[in-house]
């Protein structure tokens, strides 16, 4: 039976692209997403290619609609917990509180749903795989960033705490800690809707990382033989060394 791998937040971006990956992999792919023309879209793309894909319109933050969820799947062999997002670049003194509360239900709340939920699952499995896409921003912090770092590192600690409690079941835990990518819409929802705003914070940088560059990772994580756990795997693009150095050509 093909193995079943439920990706989160496919509707754009690294989780788009980690959709694809994982259809092209074997896997019997559920795309998950609030956005249902862009998953279906996507779905009809890869069966199109004659992948095994369908679309699941659901909003991870949603803890009823999640349990009806996993209900309905009959096997899950990996999780890929994807949505997330930033909001604002304010500082510690002048954060929206709001804005906290939404990046840390997305980020931290939304995998803690999706993975209790199918957790049942991804052990009967015998072999399943809950990989967390969190970020460099969960491992240090900068300036601006406090109410995503805060977030990002909740998703940290949850994938090290959570490794630690299923150690000896057949459930591996990977974190994947992607650096400055380039999507579509990170850095435009995370500035509002400033599309020149956004594209600043790419301008100079020789080459950042692609949704896809990530996503083959991801890919790669979830197909080492059962017995290798990846458990962090941190990706940046050459010209970023920290979160705060970042080359760019002038």
């Amino acid at each position: 039976m093909t193995a079943t791998a439920v990706v989160t937040g496919a509707s754009s971006g690294i989780g788009a692209a980690t959709a694809r990956g994982l259809a092209v992999a074997g896997f019997d792919v559920v795309l998950v997403a609030r956005r249902a023309d862009r998953i279906e879209a996507l779905a009809a793309e890869l069966a199109e290619q004659g992948h095994s894909a369908r679309a699941h319109t659901l909003d991870v933050t949603d803890r009823p609609a999640v349990d009806a969820f996993a209900a309905s799947l009959d096997s899950c062999a990996v999780l890929v917990n994807n949505a997330g997002g930033a909001i604002g670049r304010d500082t510690v003194a002048t954060g929206d509180p709001e804005e906290w509360r939404a990046m840390y239900e997305v980020n931290v709340l939304g995998v803690l749903h999706m993975t209790q939920a199918l957790l049942p699952k991804l052990r009967e499995s015998g072999d399943g795989t809950v990989l967390i896409l969190s970020s460099t921003a969960g491992l240090d912090v900068y300036e601006g960033g406090g109410g995503y770092v805060a977030a990002k590192h909740g998703a940290h600690t949850t994938a090290r705490t959570l490794r630690l409690e299923l150690c000896g079941e057949p459930v591996r835990v990977v974190e994947i800690a992607p650096g400055m990518v380039k999507t579509e819409e990170f850095s435009l929802n995370r500035l509002h809707g400033d599309a020149e705003a956004a594209e600043a914070v790419y301008a100079g940088v020789p080459g950042p990382l692609t949704p896809e560059d990530v996503a083959d990772t991801v890919v790669w994580a979830v197909t080492r033989p059962p017995h290798v756990n990846i458990d962090l795997l941190v990706v940046r693009p050459r010209a970023q060394a920290s979160n705060t150095k970042v080359h760019r050509v002038r």
